[in-house]
């Protein structure tokens, strides 16, 4: 007999009433998840995640109490203290810089959502899904905020050879370049010429360094995403 899943634990960070109650509604309609816990400011979530040890906190990008950026600082928190922690991030608009800083040390277990995308229950689940298996999701909207320049028919990393998208999705797990030379037996210097054309293909040259690796990512998450059925 096969011995059934335990459901995902959700904490819910979330300072509209309204938003709150529609998305706690949502998750308990579901078997594979289950609702540990509601916040509704920075603090309460903090000490929330240090009390419940969540397996993926869905929070709100602007909540009290400065309501500009607490979604994102507490996803960088627990990056730091509860790495086992995935995070889903809600926004209400388009804010690429913010996705930026999501993903600027690692995308495994981080998704970044349009508010508008809760309202599919089936959406919501797989992201919450993807992040506890270590995955990413990022809304195409931001993605296409990102890259606006491009054509949506053809994504810059069709460009790449096949070393260079495997450099790419070691980059897109958070690996540093040390790290990925070992990984694929190559020195740093090749790693890092690798790099470098990866980043000129993308047209990221002319980005500033501390953002290369983060948007490069983002693209390459599209790419993939696009990808699968």
């Amino acid at each position: 007999m096969t011995e059934a899943k335990a459901p995902i634990r959700v904490l819910l960070a979330e300072d509209s009433y309204v938003v709150r109650e529609g998305v706690r509604a949502l998750i308990e309609t579901q078997d594979a998840l289950a609702l540990v816990g509601i916040c509704g400011d920075l603090p309460e979530l903090m000490a929330a995640v240090a009390q419940q040890r969540p397996d993926v906190v869905l929070t709100d990008i602007r909540m009290p109490p400065t309501q500009t950026d607490e979604g994102v600082r507490a996803a960088q928190w627990m990056r730091a203290d509860h790495p086992e922690v995935g995070v889903v991030v809600l926004s209400q608009y388009v804010e690429a810089d913010y996705a930026v800083r999501l993903f600027e040390h690692g995308s495994g277990g981080r998704a970044y959502l349009l508010k508008e995308r809760i309202g599919d229950v089936e959406d919501l689940v797989e992201a919450i899904q993807q992040v506890h298996r270590g995955g990413s999701v990022v809304d195409r909207a931001v993605v296409d905020a990102l890259i606006t320049a491009r054509a949506r028919e053809h994504s810059p990393v069709d460009d790449l050879t096949p070393r260079e998208r495997e450099v790419l999705s070691h980059i897109a797990r958070g690996s540093n370049n040390k790290a990925i030379a070992e990984q694929l037996v190559l020195s740093p210097r090749a790693i890092e010429k690798h790099i470098n054309v990866i980043f000129a293909k993308l047209g990221l040259a002319d980005e500033p360094d501390s953002h290369h690796r983060v948007r490069a990512v983002l693209l390459y998450i599209a790419a993939t995403s696009a990808d699968r059925p």
